[in-house]
């Protein structure tokens, strides 16, 4: 039997959880184009830039259970999409990226696009092929799919020479058929140690990650068993929700929220599941575990690299959670008004302290409470990179589990906006909204022409402010200036008119509720909708402030009194 390469990755690809490709063709992929154009199963997508169909794929597999794929031309395609790529690394989140590559049957050297791909993509991805012959094509994909999504998921990087893709090859007799991988049970031994552990302490407390996106029921129910607060990393913020009363925030060192801060006042016995202890979600490393410390992750090379367990599962979040909740079921904990309510109470408080500060413009707190109640629980709410992302994890409510979504340990700006396609697109029964900073909409706001011609519906609630907020906040306390983060003025709304967006300003807190009802409603019948929020940030997060504290109290004593001479010198005496 003899087939085209084109016609095999077609095939392949209609075998898996694979609903859309995003890319851009090209002469060493077109072959592969035209054979998805006619499949019945797949949609090809084209974006306005190659990082955006990265970080599209990106946005499908965090919300769905298919895997995103990206389809590129070799070299400068590739190149491009390496953000999207290296953000899903990370993050562990699965894509399958399929690039061309120069013709191997020429003898030819110095072709279009022609550079060792292998060695660009080495320390990206999880693992990556080079195709030499067509029966080599869909063993490769289902090998790379199954990668991808096993263990802690990642992308996977797959080239095929462009003679292979348009020429016929011998592939046997019969094509084999994808099956998926078992996931294997955790170890009965330290489910039983972590039992233990649990059963000893006075005030358990769960610290959860992106890894407990596929199971919130689970994590829930040993929640709500155990009475024990939940507090959450950046990038697993969405795992659980918001209106549950054991829900305290994120972290719980010192650039967390009061409640989190709170609620693990008391904790000696800390159940991390599906996380690493990774730099942003620990504050900076900000934090201090109890010495009883249960570690569960799927990816046991993360155990004790930062922080040391006394118990270690490697497992599937959900199974393991589900293991813990069926040792324990016996030992139901009663329900603690007491500590409920002190965790209701220091939430609104915070809150309070938000909306009462007087700003010149949009305060960012009152936004996110609004936006969190304009949206209702099936819709989905992404943040980008920045200061808003933080002011989210403090301020936004989510409603289901599931159903926020930010980047993280990469964190690269301009992911919201091309990641709101491949989430609609996963989603289309449901309103998808994306909270933008200004720096992040100019890397990839023309992906906005890309929602509006799909008739999407997405919201872009762009927080326009003029700066690159994080990062000049973090200068004006130790510098006293702002060195390239402020932001050349622009105009949004010229913005929405060149892609056919539509466009609503939002100057003052009184025009919040209608302009999100009016965004929403414009969303659901299909229109692209850019919010220009002039937002105010002159009140900054806990978390800015717990890790600019944090950092400087690592510093060593001399160099404290240098960096605080430099700050007080520059204060009055400016131009020094």
């Amino acid at each position: 039997m003899k087939k085209t390469g084109a016609w095999l990755v077609r095939y392949a690809l209609e075998q898996l959880p694979v609903s859309h490709t995003f890319g851009i063709p090209g002469m060493q992929n077109t072959e592969i184009y035209d054979e998805i154009d006619q499949s019945e199963r797949i949609t090809p997508v084209l974006v306005t830039h190659e990082q955006s169909a990265s970080f599209a794929c990106d946005g499908l597999a965090r919300s769905s259970d298919r895997v995103g794929v990206c389809l590129v031309v070799p070299g400068a395609g590739v190149s491009n999409a390496m953000s999207g790529i290296c953000e899903a690394r990370l993050d562990g989140i699965p894509l399958l990226v399929i690039a061309g590559s120069a013709r191997l049957d020429t003898g030819k050297s110095f072709q279009l696009h022609q550079l060792d791909q292998q060695e660009l993509v080495r320390g990206a991805v999880k693992k990556s092929w080079r195709i030499a012959h067509h029966a080599e094509i869909v063993k490769a994909i289902f090998d790379a799919y199954n990668e991808a999504v096993s263990g802690c998921p990642g992308p996977c990087f797959i080239e095929i020479p462009v003679e292979i893709q348009m020429l016929l090859g011998d592939v046997g007799d019969s094509l084999p058929r994808w099956e998926p991988l078992p996931v294997p049970s955790p170890d009965g031994a330290a489910i039983a140690a972590a039992v233990e552990l649990i059963k000893k302490a006075k005030h358990p407390m769960i610290y959860a990650g992106w890894g407990c996106h596929n199971c919130p029921d689970e994590l829930r129910s040993l929640a709500e068993l155990l009475e024990a607060p939940v507090t959450l990393t950046m990038q697993g913020y969405g795992v659980f929700p918001g209106t549950h009363p054991l829900h305290v925030g994120m972290g719980f060192g010192a650039s967390a929220v009061p409640a989190a801060k709170l609620a693990f006042e008391l904790c000696d016995c800390l159940v991390a599941v599906g996380l690493r202890f990774a730099e942003v979600a620990t504050g900076s490393y900000g934090i201090e575990v109890p010495e009883n410390l249960i570690h569960i992750d799927i990816d046991p090379s993360v155990f004790d690299r930062n922080y040391p367990a006394k118990v270690k599962i490697a497992s599937d979040a959900g199974l393991a959670l589900a293991a813990l909740a069926g040792a324990l079921a016996g030992s139901r904990r009663p329900v603690n008004e007491v500590v409920r309510s002190k965790i209701r109470e220091a939430k609104e408080k915070y809150y309070s302290e938000w909306i009462s500060t007087r700003m010149q413009g949009v305060n960012p707190a009152r936004f996110l409470r609004e936006l969190g109640d304009a949206m209702s629980p099936e819709d989905y709410v992404l943040s980008d990179v920045g200061n808003h992302t933080f002011l989210m994890a403090e301020h936004f409510t989510v409603k289901k589990a599931g159903h926020f979504i930010a980047p993280c340990d990469f964190n690269c700006m301009g992911y919201a906006t091309p990641a709101a396609i491949g989430v609609k697109l996963a989603n289309p029964g449901s309103v998808v909204a994306a909270v933008v900073g200004d720096g992040d909409f100019l890397m990839t706001c023309m992906e906005s022409l890309t929602a509006r011609a799909l008739g999407l519906g997405i919201v872009y609630c762009v927080f326009h402010d003029g700066e690159l907020a994080q990062i000049s906040q973090s200068q004006q306390l130790p510098y006293n200036r702002k060195t390239c983060t402020v932001l050349p003025d622009y105009d949004i709304s010229g913005i929405a008119a060149a892609v056919g967006a539509e466009y609503i300003e939002i100057k003052e807190d009184a025009q919040i509720v209608p302009a999100l009802s009016r965004a929403r409603e414009l969303a659901a019948s299909g229109g692209t909708v850019i919010v220009d929020v002039r937002v105010s940030y002159e009140k900054k997060t806990s978390y800015t402030q717990g890790v600019l504290k944090t950092n400087l109290l690592r510093f060593p004593v001399a160099q404290r009194i240098r960096l605080v001479g430099r700050v007080v010198r520059r204060k009055f005496l400016p131009f020094i």
